[in-house]
């Protein structure tokens, strides 16, 4: 099966509730490649490379995020030419 690559864009409430943390364990166990990072405006970016149907599910996973969460959107957008890094893993704050 293809893979596919997905850059997610999640806002509302989503620092300092333990998404990134949530993130991870939601994409290794749907088997997926990629990272999980907060961003300096208060949003947080993850790139998400796997197959279609794991990609899929863990956007809407994304919709829902941790408990104490609260998301507003998720903009989700190609990311063609992107090749994941073996695993999934937090990177530094941009």
């Amino acid at each position: 099966m293809p893979e596919v690559a997905l850059r997610l864009t999640i806002t509302g409430r989503v620092q300092g509730v333990g998404y990134r943390d949530w993130a991870i364990h939601e994409a290794r166990g749907l088997g997926l490649k990629g990272w999980v990072r907060n961003r300096r405006d208060g949003s947080v970016e993850a790139l998400a490379v796997g197959p279609d149907e794991a990609v899929q599910l863990f956007v809407q996973a994304c919709h829902r995020g941790p408990s104490m969460a609260r998301v507003d959107t998720v903009k989700v957008e190609p990311a063609q030419g992107i090749v994941g890094e073996s695993g999934f893993s937090q990177k530094p704050t941009v």
